[in-house]
């Protein structure tokens, strides 16, 4: 093969990635453009390098592995062939072959990535490629759709996936009446006493629910939680904000503006500036 892969190796330990670049010195076509310690750098050098091929850890601290490729997706950059590293025993990975994913287990071993490259060319110069690519966002679609710290945990213990769909309307009961909600027109949610207060564009509905109920029929690709008290639809966040004395808050997209909490902050930024 005349032509060289581009090459992007995300890791956040230094000795995995070190390991990788040496094994991958053997294979000439191979041509490591960037090394990325976290899921931010990697969305960096996607964008700026339009790379061939990423060898992705799973898990890192921040953006893991699946976020990254969500967020590739997401933000309409050029999907890259994608290989996860990672640690899971061969039980756990049959999740992602299901999928026909490429991976390679921690510490890289030479035939087994001598194997996965071999794919990767093949892929790269047939329709294979397109078919690997659609595979693989349907996977992180099915993950990230998820909680992805409950999933990581299922495969790190042997178990398997559970991948669960959401509802696209909300079904509220109020005085003999059921109103069907989309999901889609929710701009937020809080708490009322015992009650939660659906707002969307138009009208609040009051529904009999928890928090933990209603975080378990959202998406969670679409919906956070901002407060102790509060959901919010990601797609009417305007703007995130902070204030003198310390306080973080939200504009929604019709001037609302909510309250973050300390202990959710973190999350809510990650997802406004992702």
């Amino acid at each position: 093969m005349s032509k060289k892969l581009t090459t992007v190796i995300v890791d956040d330990e230094p000795l995995a990635r070190k390991g990788l670049v040496v094994r991958l010195e053997d294979h000439k076509d191979i041509d490591i453009i960037a090394q990325c310690t976290n899921g931010r750098e990697a969305l960096e050098a996607v964008r700026a390098y339009q790379p061939d091929l990423i060898f992705l850890d799973i898990q890192m601290p921040g953006l893991n592995g699946f976020e990254v490729v969500e967020a590739i997706v997401e933000q309409g950059l050029q999907l890259p062939m994608v290989v996860f590293v990672t640690a899971f025993d061969q039980y756990a990975m049959q999740a992602f072959e299901v999928h026909a994913q490429d991976y390679l287990l921690k510490p890289a071993d030479d035939q087994r990535l001598a194997q996965t490259l071999d794919k990767i060319r093949q892929s790269l110069s047939s329709e294979v490629n397109a078919i690997h690519k659609s595979k693989l966002v349907r996977l992180v679609s099915d993950v990230t759709g998820n909680d992805c710290d409950k999933i990581l945990q299922e495969l790190d213990n042997n178990e398997p996936v559970s991948i669960s769909s959401y509802s696209d309307v909300l079904a509220i009961k109020d005085a003999g009446e059921v109103s069907r909600v989309p999901v889609k027109d929710i701009l937020w949610i809080d708490a009322a006493g015992d009650y939660m207060c659906v707002h969307t564009q138009s009208s609040t509905h009051i529904l009999r629910k928890t928090m933990k109920q209603l975080e378990e029929v959202l998406d969670p690709r679409q919906f956070l939680r901002s407060h102790r008290s509060t959901i919010v639809n990601k797609n009417y966040i305007d703007k995130f904000c902070s204030q003198l004395n310390g306080e973080y808050y939200l504009v929604m997209s019709n001037g609302k503006e909510l309250k973050v909490s300390r202990s959710y902050k973190d999350k809510v930024k990650k997802a406004v500036v992702a």
